[in-house]
């Protein structure tokens, strides 16, 4: 296993991200990457990995899907994702609004760090967002108390069909304790592979209401 570790490497040689190809808003990168993850069949191109910190201090990371991308004349940009308010995560943005997410495209050899200040959307767009959301999925943001311990499966499962005969045929609310989140972002960090591990790292910090370029060394 251990040497199966050590020689486990390959070239990166997908693709090039030059100074050239940059946008004024980092928000117009991230978009297109996403859309070109698309087009290339990339299961689950939304998914990122979401970072917070627990009151010890410690970095926690969770894979969430990102649901909404706004991009506000101000360049003030949202990125938008959805979870229970009572969940670890939730209290852990509740006591430090500060936190990063990550995109990784392998297939593509790309990967976006985004790091900035989270904030609870409004609870009309919540229920807006949650009217869309499949039946079983909103009976579960019900039944499920995220986050916390239950007995077993069993016992999970007892509850979804407890919420499930008590909404009957009829039309589920947003829960009071599930909503958005949006982060509001003031750092991206845009990797690009490249061979012999000089990779391309391009980072755009957030300076007044513009956005400052820079690269770094891989």
């Amino acid at each position: 296993m251990t040497d199966t570790l050590k020689h486990s490497r390959r070239e990166f040689k997908k693709g090039v991200l030059l100074e050239g190809d940059l946008p004024k808003n980092p928000l117009d990168l991230l978009m297109s990457w996403y859309y070109d993850a698309v087009d290339q069949g990339v299961a689950d191109a939304n998914a990122m990995s979401l970072s917070t910190l627990d009151v010890d201090g410690f970095p926690v990371s969770r894979i969430v899907l990102l649901r909404d991308i706004k991009k506000l004349e101000s360049e003030k940009n949202e990125l938008i994702f959805f979870t229970n308010y009572e969940s670890s995560k939730g209290g852990e943005i509740k006591a430090c609004p500060k936190g990063g997410l990550l995109f990784f495209w392998q297939p593509l050899e790309r990967q976006v760090r985004v790091r900035g200040r989270f904030e609870k959307i409004s609870a009309a767009d919540s229920e807006a967002y949650f009217s869309t959301r499949p039946r079983e999925s909103q009976i579960g943001a019900w039944a499920s108390p995220q986050s916390q311990k239950v007995g077993s499966r069993e016992a999970l499962e007892g509850r979804v069909a407890e919420f499930a005969a008590k909404f009957g045929a009829g039309g589920i609310p947003c829960p009071p304790h599930w909503g958005g989140y949006r982060l509001v972002p003031d750092m991206f960090e845009f990797w690009q592979g490249r061979p012999s591990r000089l990779h391309d790292r391009l980072r755009a910090t957030r300076r007044s209401q513009d956005w400052e370029w820079e690269r770094l060394a891989p």
